[in-house]
């Protein structure tokens, strides 16, 4: 890891963050990719890859909760942090950005669902 003007610089394998840990700040990847990790029964399972351009950590601004999952560096990738003041000034600068953190978490919500539908369809579980 390597810092910079643009951001902090993660080799592949390094994580970004883990799962578990106290969340303060929010990440831009601004290049390369990552995947999004959950440790279930003591294994690592992919829940989620990200590329250039995406945000993560975000729910931590809002509720400052531990982290729900473990990001790492697929290959090399620069990664810029916000904290909720950054966040919050930025968001006045620009308010748009808070339009897209939204629309980025709907999205989640929306796959969420999806997913969960489906496996109550496998499972036969009742909503």
């Amino acid at each position: 890891m390597t810092e910079s003007i643009l951001g902090i610089e993660y080799k592949g394998g390094e994580v970004i963050c883990s799962q578990g840990e106290a969340g303060d700040r929010m990440y831009v990847l601004q290049s390369g990719r990552a995947q999004v990790l959950r440790s279930e029964a003591g294994r690592d399972v992919v829940i989620g890859e990200l590329q250039a351009g995406d945000i993560f950590g975000e729910m931590s601004i809002f509720d400052r909760s531990p982290r729900s999952a473990t990001v790492r560096a697929e290959g090399r990738a620069t990664v810029m942090t916000l904290d909720k003041k950054a966040f919050l000034r930025r968001v006045h600068e620009d308010p748009s950005l808070a339009f897209h953190v939204l629309k980025k978490m709907s999205e989640r919500v929306r796959k969420l669902d999806e997913e969960l539908s489906a496996l109550r369809e496998i499972t036969g579980e009742a909503a």
